[in-house]
């Protein structure tokens, strides 16, 4: 669920109360279970927060890019291998994100762009 939570926030234009988050999510969650994860969240550092009138309006700390980086590399730093971890990620790549990546590899700064506006390969 936090993951979908994340999603709608990263979705929304500004910072979202529990209340418009749970309206936007498209499971039927209880009030006290969405203010329950925003909450985690925001301790966890995910989320900043700010008073909007009796209660806070929630936005995600870094962008979905960075967010979803630092987890890779977290699990990265877990991994006993890390090379036979390397190996296998780049062995699972589809053949896009594999020239994607050697792209990227090679100082392509476009690289990133033009995957998320559709112009690559």
């Amino acid at each position: 669920m936090e993951s979908s939570v994340l999603a709608a926030l990263w979705a929304a234009d500004g910072s979202l109360t529990a209340r418009q988050v749970r309206e936007v999510l498209p499971a039927d969650l209880a009030y006290t279970t969405v203010l329950t994860i925003l909450s985690r969240l925001y301790d966890k550092g995910v989320l900043v927060r700010h008073r909007e009138g009796r209660s806070y309006a929630y936005e995600p700390a870094r962008d979905e890019a960075s967010h979803t980086a630092e987890q890779m590399r977290t699990l990265l730093e877990h991994g006993s291998d890390r090379e036979a971890v390397l190996a296998r990620f780049v062995s699972e790549l589809s053949e896009r994100d594999g020239q994607l990546l050697q792209r990227l590899l090679a100082g392509d700064d476009h690289a990133d762009h033009a995957t998320r506006s559709g112009e690559g390969p």
